[in-house]
C-alpha cells in the first residue's frame, strides 16, 4: 500500500503540488517507465515495462482507451506529432517499435542496439536518436524508411538523449567510461565534442530548456541535479534532489521543472532566464520515477505500479 505521507526526514506539504485524483490503470502491478504526451489531443502514452505494453490514456476523459501489447520490456516512449507516430524502445527484443497514432497499431520494428532506452527526434533531419545503454552507443534511425542508418560509439553507457532546436544538435548523457555530455551533429551523425561534467555521478536524466539555454542533468548515483549553461557548456549550479532521480519533465508555461525519483520523491524547480531555484520536494509514491506534464492544464502525471494492489495514474496539479 502506498501513501502520500513523506518518508522519514522529508518535509510534508513542502511541494507546491496537490493530488487531484488517482485513476486505475490496466495490467499488473509491474514496473512503469517513460511516458509521452500528444499535445494535440491530450493522449498520454505510458510504457508499462513489466507488462510489455504501451498504455494509451486520455487525459481529457480521464480513462485508459487502449493497451498496445507485444512491445517487449518497453522502456522509452516518445510521441512525434508531426509524423503521427509514437516510438517505443523494447529492451527485450532490442528494437524500436513505431506506432501509428491514428490506428494505435504497430507499423514498424527497427533494430535498436543493445538495451535501447531514451529517444529524441530531429525534425529537419527526419531522424530518431536512441540511447543504447548497455551497448554504449547511440542508434540513428531514418524515420522515412524506418531503417537504422548509423551507430555512434559513445565510450560509455548512454543515459538520456535530447534534441536542442537552437543549435540543431543532439545531446547524449554518457554515464560511465569517458563520461560527460556528448554533442552530435545530425547532418553528419558525427560527435562534435564531449563536454565534461565535473561532479557528475551516474548522469542519466537529461532535459534542455532551449529558450533559457539551460540543460538539466539528473545524477542518479549521488542524488544531484546539475544545471548546465548551454552558451558556455559549463555546469553553473548543483542541487540536492530526492533519492535516485530519473525522469525530468518541464512545464513551459509555468517555467517549472519536475525531477522524479525512484524512491518516491519529486523535486520541483522554478526556471528563470539564467538560473534555477528549488521550490520544494515531497513524497509522491513508491516507484514514482516517471513524470509527464500537460502544458495546457499544467497537470502532472505519475504512473505508480502498485497502490493497494493495483497500478494507478496519480494526477497532481500546482497550487
Amino acid at each position: 500500500m502506498l501513501s502520500m505521507s513523506p518518508p522519514a526526514g522529508a518535509a510534508a506539504g513542502s511541494l507546491p503540488l496537490e493530488r487531484v485524483t488517482d485513476i486505475p490503470l490496466t495490467g499488473r502491478t509491474t514496473r512503469m517507465d517513460y511516458e509521452s504526451l500528444d499535445p494535440r489531443d491530450g493522449r498520454l502514452f505510458i510504457a508499462h515495462l513489466g507488462d510489455s505494453m504501451v498504455t494509451v490514456f486520455d487525459t481529457t476523459a480521464g480513462k485508459v482507451i487502449q493497451d498496445i501489447p507485444g512491445i517487449g520490456q518497453v522502456h522509452g516512449v516518445l510521441v512525434v506529432p508531426e509524423l503521427d507516430r509514437a516510438y517505443a524502445s523494447a529492451t527485450q527484443t532490442d528494437e524500436v517499435v513505431a506506432i501509428d497514432l491514428h490506428t494505435l497499431r504497430v507499423v514498424a520494428r527497427i533494430p535498436g542496439g543493445r538495451y535501447p532506452d531514451g529517444m529524441a527526434y530531429v525534425p529537419a533531419a527526419h531522424k530518431l536518436y536512441v540511447s543504447d545503454e548497455i551497448g554504449a552507443t547511440e542508434t540513428v534511425i531514418d524515420t522515412v524508411t524506418d531503417a537504422r542508418i548509423a551507430t555512434l560509439q559513445l565510450g560509455g553507457e548512454a543515459g538520456n538523449t535530447q534534441f536542442d532546436p537552437v543549435s540543431g544538435h543532439i545531446f547524449v548523457n554518457v554515464q560511465t567510461g569517458a563520461g560527460g555530455l556528448l554533442e552530435v551533429d545530425p547532418r553528419t551523425d558525427k560527435i562534435v565534442v564531449r563536454h565534461p561534467l565535473p561532479g557528475a555521478r551516474g548522469n542519466h536524466g537529461l532535459l534542455i530548456d532551449s529558450e533559457v539555454r539551460l540543460a538539466f542533468i539528473a545524477c542518479e548515483d549521488d542524488d544531484k541535479l546539475l544545471v548546465l549553461d548551454m552558451n558556455t557548456m559549463r555546469v553553473v549550479s548543483s542541487f540536492d534532489v530526492g533519492a535516485e532521480p530519473d525522469v525530468l519533465a518541464f512545464d513551459p508555461g509555468l517555467k517549472r521543472l519536475y525531477v522524479a525519483g525512484e524512491k518516491g520523491p519529486v523535486s520541483v524547480f522554478s526556471i528563470e532566464r539564467d538560473a534555477a531555484g528549488k521550490l520544494g520536494e515531497v513524497f509522491v509514491g513508491d516507484d514514482s520515477h516517471v513524470v509527464a506534464v500537460d502544458p495546457r492544464s499544467h497537470r502532472v502525471y505519475f504512473p505508480l505500479k502498485d497502490v493497494e494492489g493495483s497500478p494507478i495514474l496519480r494526477v497532481m496539479e500546482p497550487n
